[in-house]
């Protein structure tokens, strides 16, 4: 039975792009909705072009009270009826009565090899850490930030002049390739990690 996927974002959605355009042919998958929580989010023209139906939740009318965000929040993804969630740059925390409800079919990518560098400004931590490699990791997510089941990760050697800026555009086409790798295995039902890295 094909898997429904609804993916989450806030910006410019390349990895949403790369997610969308992978779930074809043969692929256990297909994309029902994008949601972005910034209307303004570039990423919402682009599943648009791409046939995938988009929503808006803007966090911001709901100030600092999570919990309503994420009620309206669900209520749209109830409608969408996903059998898995990807973040992709969805750049809300969510809380742990949210993840709960979705555990074990909620992904995220994040830019470091976890466990380093939770959170935000990995580039820049493992270039101060003197880091000889970096990369991202796609894992399931839990009510611990950034800290679910590893599910992949992609690798790339640190060069001597690289900056926050080249590092984070050297590692963009190992997460378009990562994460809809761990994609098509995970929505078949296999959570064995993928590893890949750079040429």
């Amino acid at each position: 039975m094909t898997k429904r996927v609804a993916i989450l974002i806030s910006g410019g959605g390349s990895n949403m792009v790369s997610l969308v355009k992978s779930m074809t042919g043969d692929h256990p998958a297909r994309p029902v909705l994008v949601v972005s929580n910034d209307p303004k989010a570039g990423g919402l023209d682009k599943a648009q072009a791409l046939g995938v139906p988009t929503a808006v939740v803007d966090h911001r009318p709901f100030g600092r009270d999570r919990a309503a965000f994420e009620a309206a929040l669900q209520k749209v993804l109830a409608d969408a009826r996903p059998d898995i969630i990807c973040l992709a740059g969805f750049m809300r925390i969510l809380t742990p009565e949210f993840t709960a409800r979705w555990a074990g079919r909620m992904l995220n990518i994040h830019p470091s090899l976890l466990p380093k560098y939770k959170g935000l400004h990995t580039h820049a931590r493992a270039l101060e850490a003197g880091d000889r490699e970096h990369g991202c990791t796609v894992h399931e997510v839990t009510a611990e930030l950034d800290g679910g089941p590893v599910l992949g990760q992609a690798r790339l050697d640190i060069g001597p002049d690289d900056t926050p800026d080249t590092l984070a555009a050297r590692l963009l086409p190992l997460e378009h390739a990562l994460y809809p790798a761990v994609l098509r295995r995970y929505a078949a039902g296999d959570r064995t990690p993928v590893s890949l890295s750079a040429k």
